[in-house]
């Protein structure tokens, strides 16, 4: 133990994450390895810059996964959770299940392990990380993708498991535990009959829903009228402490009542500002619990025993891959997002730590089976983010698209003057619009779903990439005029207009655009025009707003063409100093308020512009009943 005591430790975790964190994201390897890699780094085995104490970091640290586990239910409706039922239900429970038996099964054919300790072993490796896999998925933005969706599902579901397993534990205990001192209740329904347990249980939870419901609000909006922002903050840890207390003290997992918490207060007012309050928290608490696993690892054991700790490793993380994929596959599951889901739950999970713990305490297993074991979850977990990165540099560019490569291109069997990149919502309006004006393009779309929709839609869509020389040159690119790019995707755009430029120099680009960095990045090839894609419906529904406040038209219309222009010229300035980050902000700062100068001193000198023109739709609108009157009396006469 150091004596520098808690400003020590402090000191240390913040320095390792600050430096090894932002050395792993330069690395392309995500914050989470960085976490990883500096826990090993000032562990006991390595460094030693923190000794055993870790491990009651590790119990602190874990609150960050209680509070990532609320945010995510802030995330999801109730509506949403409900419709989520197949995937967690089957998923889940076909994945703890069969995983369960299969690692049970082999345990008792490799060991003389006694059938309890081998299904207690078994249930305990099925789970996953849910800290590491959402933080991992988040980062790479792929939690809204079937993979990521169906992987929150499995872990949604271990999370409830960890309930019952706990549950079961004593029950298979195969030897006599004595404790020392007396017996110390855990739980304050501990020693309740087990009908009294499960009536408090499901108490604790209705009482969750209903309090989430209808009193937290209210108390919230209390507490916001105060105008205090720290006592918001305060508030909003309170909650979640408060839950995670209770769910404690009834036996139940932490992570699951708060989960079930936010669910119940994603319709709230203040849905917006606890994530913000939180968020912070989160991703401190789960970067020390990050950093404790790492420091957790038993290189001390590793040495002493480093083919079976390998063995296991790679035994778990195989075992668990299989079972995944053929899980996905049944489920129906696509080839990329299946990998993703498979290579991100091959992992042990935190709660195998405390489940391992439990079962020691209850005579379950013994110390040298579960070391280990132990060993070998937290390495599992340490190399997630790196199995990760290898799914996704190097196995998904050969198997994950293999549906799609799968299909060749369709033969272009037309050219017309205009070639139209990306089909999609956005595209297809260009299309329908040229068309209707008498136009004719050539439709090019990447997605063979999307394709085969708009063909039975009337279109005459062809398959294919775009950024392909071969492709661009049967379109008819050599002959054509304009090349209009409307891909979502900003690389695969970037990679259009390299291909086109380098080909067919005589082809005039325009692109659209996804934000400001894009549309600089896109204005720097030199294209002859590039368009922000909301840009225009912003503006025209912004219109459309000061027209319902009772402005008129001809101040509208004025304000939309001055705002348009002095954005435009503007955009321009911004892109020089788009490199400086407070270069940048300082300039889009006074951007926004000469703008907002501009256009409040044109509404307030307009009565003395006199080429401010008549605003005729109001004038017909205010005289056509006099006009009505005046044509009556002339019919009558």
């Amino acid at each position: 133990m150091h004596e520098g005591g808690f400003f020590y430790q402090a000191f240390v975790y913040l320095s390792a994450a600050v430096v090894a964190v932002p050395i792993a994201k330069r690395l392309g390897l995500g914050s989470v390895l960085g976490y990883l890699i500096a826990g090993v780094l000032i562990g006991p085995f390595v460094f030693g810059f923190i000794g055993e104490e870790g491990q009651d970091v590790m119990h602190f640290a874990e609150f960050g996964v209680v509070m990532m586990l609320f945010l995510v239910g802030l995330e999801l409706q109730p509506s949403l959770l409900w419709k989520m039922r197949a995937p967690i239900l089957g998923l889940g429970g076909l994945q703890v299940l069969v995983t369960a038996i299969i690692i049970t099964v082999i345990v008792l054919i490799v060991s003389s392990l006694a059938w309890q300790t081998a299904l207690a072993i078994g249930l305990t490796l099925a789970l996953s990380s849910t800290a590491i896999v959402l933080q991992t998925l988040n980062e790479k933005g792929l939690l809204k993708s079937e993979g990521g969706q169906n992987a929150f599902s499995v872990l949604l579901f271990q999370d409830i498991a960890v309930i019952p397993i706990l549950a079961i534990l004593p029950l298979l205990a195969v030897k006599e535990v004595h404790h020392t001192g007396g017996h110390e209740s855990h739980t304050l329904i501990e020693n309740l009959p087990i009908i009294w347990q499960t009536l408090i249980v499901f108490g604790v939870i209705v009482s969750i829903i209903v309090a989430g419901r209808y009193l937290i609000s209210p108390a919230f909006r209390l507490i916001a009228q105060t105008g205090l922002r720290e006592l918001f903050t305060a508030a909003a840890l309170l909650l979640v402490i408060g839950i995670t207390l209770l769910m404690t003290q009834v036996g139940l997992s932490p992570a699951l009542g708060t989960f079930l918490a936010g669910v119940v207060l994603a319709q709230s007012e203040y849905r917006h500002e606890l994530e913000t309050d939180i968020e912070p928290f989160k991703g401190l608490l789960l970067g020390l619990f990050f950093i404790a696993v790492g420091a957790s690892i038993d290189f001390q054991l590793i040495i002493q025993n480093p083919g079976l700790i390998a063995m296991i490793v790679l035994g778990l993380v195989v075992i668990k891959l299989i079972i995944l994929i053929v899980i996905g596959r049944l489920f129906g599951m696509k080839m990329d997002n299946n990998l993703l889901f498979a290579f991100g739950l091959a992992q042990g999970g935190e709660f195998a730590f405390v489940l391992f713990s439990y079962a020691l305490q209850n005579g379950v297993i013994e110390n040298n089976t579960a070391n280990p074991l132990i060993a070998a979850v937290a390495i599992s977990m340490a190399l997630t983010p790196l199995l990760m990165v290898l799914n996704e540099k190097l196995i998904q560019p050969y198997f994950g698209t293999k549906e799609v490569s799968d299909r060749e291109a369709d033969v272009i069997d037309e050219k017309n003057q205009v070639i139209i990149a990306g089909f999609g919502r956005y595209g297809s309006t260009i299309g329908r619009f040229l068309q209707a004006n008498g136009t004719q393009a050539t439709y090019l779309d990447i997605n063979p779903n999307n394709v085969d929709l708009l063909r039975k839609l009337g279109f005459k869509v062809f398959y294919g990439d775009a950024s392909r020389h071969d492709l661009l040159h049967a379109a008819g690119a050599a002959e054509a005029k304009l090349l209009i790019i409307a891909v979502d995707d900003p690389d695969k755009a970037f990679e259009i207009v390299e291909t086109a430029q380098k080909h067919f120099p005589n082809l005039e680009i325009i692109s659209r655009s996804i934000n400001w960095y894009n549309h600089y990045d896109m204005m720097d090839r030199n294209i002859q025009g590039v368009y922000r894609e909301f840009f225009d419906s912003a503006l025209r529904m912004a219109a459309d707003a000061l027209s319902f406040l009772g402005y008129r038209s001809y101040q509208v219309q004025r304000a939309l063409k001055k705002f348009r222009r002095y954005d435009e010229k503007y955009l321009f300035k911004l892109a020089e100093s788009r490199h400086e980050r407070k270069t940048f902000i300082k300039t889009g700062r006074q951007f926004i308020e000469d703008l907002e100068k501009m256009i409040l001193d044109d509404i307030e000198n307009e009565a003395k512009d006199k080429d401010l023109g008549w605003d005729t739709t109001t004038i017909i609108e205010e005289f056509a009943p006099f006009v009505r009157k005046l044509k009556e009396e002339s019919a009558k006469e």
